[in-house]
């Protein structure tokens, strides 16, 4: 029986997966805790599938999956609770950002009873124009969203396996996790720890990534943009109404003027950028419709450990541990 699943999501980590192997080891050891350490390669284009290999040589603990391409973290994760056979899942990166330190004091907590330890980071040494955005988005979040998104939390956490079991039963395609951990409920207790630099190489969270990453949130627990393209449309219907009144009224008081060229055009500017905007935010519900539709999986899998040279063939014990949930 396997106590602790350590899930590890890894793109491009071949620098710093064995540092981070040694000092997952190192912490979860002097705990006595019977545990796993499942990795899975998202498509990565260096050397980090030859160092799993290396890994699961050399300590039978170890597992990983190694996608056919990149498909995205949230894939990855998905694809690790799937693996994950312990009595709890331990979720975190590769690049030692998430401090491995911590895990003796989420074991902790776990036995108090908590089906989700979150570790919530500050923000310590974060640049001040991407700090002030993450709170800007934190409190839009926090107005629109029909789940409660803590700034600072994120994939750093413990779940039980009724959480995981909760996590993996949930069918969508376009998966925003810190959403569904939060929707899935059960008792919570989060703790903050001083935000870490990475051991190597560089993030693969660049501008363009976190501003898709934000709008799928956004997007992924509620219908509200929509309502709100609504209100607008209204609240411009009512503002035309009403300019259109005053405008019958000032020519039946003072006669036609010839009318302005430059309120015409901020009209017409206005009126389209806002008509854009709305078919934006349907387009974007139905193409999130249009792929859930097509029920395509969520990765495929080039290699697992069993494929790997030394290790016994037939099927993987995940695969019959869940069989046997199910």
């Amino acid at each position: 029986m396997v106590d602790v699943s350590v899930v590890v999501p890894c793109f491009d980590e071949g620098e710093v997966v064995a540092d981070f192997h040694a000092a997952v080891v190192a912490a979860l050891e002097p705990t006595g805790a019977v545990f796993e350490i499942a990795y899975v390669d998202d498509g990565s284009r260096d050397a980090t599938v030859e160092r799993l290999r290396e890994l699961a040589g050399a300590d039978g603990r170890v597992r990983y999956t190694s996608f056919s391409r990149n498909f995205g973290k949230e894939a990855a994760m998905l694809a690790g609770m799937r693996m994950a056979r312990g009595d709890c899942v331990v979720l975190m990166d590769a690049d030692l950002q998430h401090p491995p330190e911590l895990l003796p004091r989420m074991l902790e907590l776990r036995r108090h009873g908590y089906d989700q330890v979150v570790a919530r980071r500050d923000r310590t040494g974060e640049g001040a124009v991407r700090k002030a955005l993450s709170r800007a988005y934190y409190r839009l979040v926090r107005r629109f969203m029909e789940v409660e998104v803590v700034d600072g939390a994120g994939d750093f956490r413990l779940l039980s396996r009724r959480a995981v079991d909760a996590v993996l039963s949930l069918p969508e395609s376009n998966r925003f996790s810190k959403g569904l951990f939060s929707w899935i409920g059960f008792d919570t207790v989060t703790f903050r720890y001083e935000n870490a630099a990475r051991a190597a190489g560089v993030s693969k969270w660049g501008g363009r990534r976190l501003l898709n990453y934000g709008i799928d949130g956004l997007l992924s627990f509620n219908s509200r943009p929509l309502r709100l393209a609504v209100h607008t449309g209204l609240w411009l219907f009512l503002s035309a109404l009403a300019y259109a009144v005053w405008i019958v009224a000032n020519a039946l008081l003072d006669g036609v003027d010839t009318p302005g060229y430059a309120t015409l055009i901020t009209a017409i500017v206005g009126l389209s950028g806002v008509q854009l905007a709305t078919l934006g935010v349907i387009g974007e519900y139905v193409g999130r419709i249009y792929h859930e539709a097509k029920r395509r999986p969520h990765y495929v899998v080039r290699e697992t450990e069993r494929d790997a040279p030394g290790r016994p063939a037939g099927p993987s014990p995940g695969t019959a541990a869940r069989a046997a949930r199910h």
